[in-house]
C-alpha cells in the first residue's frame, strides 16, 4: 500500500486517500477510505458513481479501478469495526435514501469489502447506459437489483457460505473476466429480475 500512497503523490499530489462518509450498520454514518482515483482538484461535490471512461480519473486511478486495489484502506474500517470483510457495499449519503422501504432490512448487516454484488458487479462502471443519467440509473435499476441480492443472501448466510464469496469476489478482483463476460451476464440478468442467492446459490 505505501508503493500506492508514494505513486499517487508522485502522480497528483496530496490527498492519496478518499474519504467519504458511508452508510453503515443501523443506518449509522462512518467515514470509509479508499485509494485516490480521481484527479485531486475535482470536486467533493461530482457524480457519486465511477463511469466507464470516467474523465476524472488519473492513470494511475484507472489502474486502481481495474484492480480494486484503491480498496485496500478499508481494511483499516474492518480492524475499527466499520466494516466486514463480507457484507453488502457501503453505499455515499447520496444514496442513503434508497434503503427506505422495502430495503432497510439491509442496514442490519455491517456493510463489507466482500459479497455475492461485489463478484457478481466486479464490472459496474460498464453497466451504465451513456444515454441515461447515472445517478438516474444507479438509484432505479442497479441499487434495487443489488440490494435484493444481497437480501437473498444474509439473512441465510453461513460461515461457509462466506467463505466462498470471500473467494468468489478475490478470482473476480485478480483475475477479472473482460466486461462481457460471465459475471457481467449474470449482473444484466440479475437487473432486469434477480434470482435467489440464498444457500443453492452459494457453490
Amino acid at each position: 500500500m505505501l508503493v500506492i500512497a508514494v505513486a499517487l503523490l508522485l502522480e497528483s499530489g496530496w490527498p492519496f486517500l478518499f474519504v467519504q462518509t458511508r452508510v453503515g450498520a443501523g443506518g449509522r454514518p462512518f467515514r470509509m477510505y479508499k485509494f485516490r482515483k480521481f484527479a485531486a482538484r475535482c470536486s467533493p461535490g461530482g457524480v457519486p458513481l465511477t463511469v466507464a471512461g470516467d474523465s476524472r480519473m488519473t492513470l494511475i486511478g484507472k489502474l486502481l479501478a481495474d484492480t480494486k486495489f484503491d480498496e485496500l484502506p478499508q481494511l483499516w474500517n474492518v480492524l475499527k469495526g466499520d466494516m466486514a470483510i463480507v457484507g453488502p457495499r457501503p453505499e455515499s449519503l447520496a444514496f442513503a435514501d434508497c434503503f427506505l422501504g422495502s430495503f432497510e432490512a439491509l442496514l442490519q448487516y455491517r456493510p463489507g469489502l466482500l459479497g455475492p454484488t461485489q463478484a457478481l458487479f466486479r464490472h459496474e462502471a460498464h453497466l451504465y447506459p451513456q444515454n441515461l443519467d447515472p445517478v438516474l440509473f444507479y438509484r432505479e435499476i442497479l441499487f434495487p437489483a443489488k440490494a435484493r441480492i444481497d437480501l437473498s443472501y444474509y439473512p441465510e448466510r453461513s460461515i461457509a457460505s462466506d467463505i466462498v464469496w470471500m473467494f468468489r469476489s478475490l478470482r473476480a478482483v485478480l483475475y477479472p473476466a473482460p466486461p462481457g463476460g460471465e459475471s457481467f451476464v449474470v449482473a444484466r440478468r440479475n437487473i432486469r429480475g434477480p434470482a435467489p442467492l440464498g444457500r443453492r446459490g452459494k457453490a
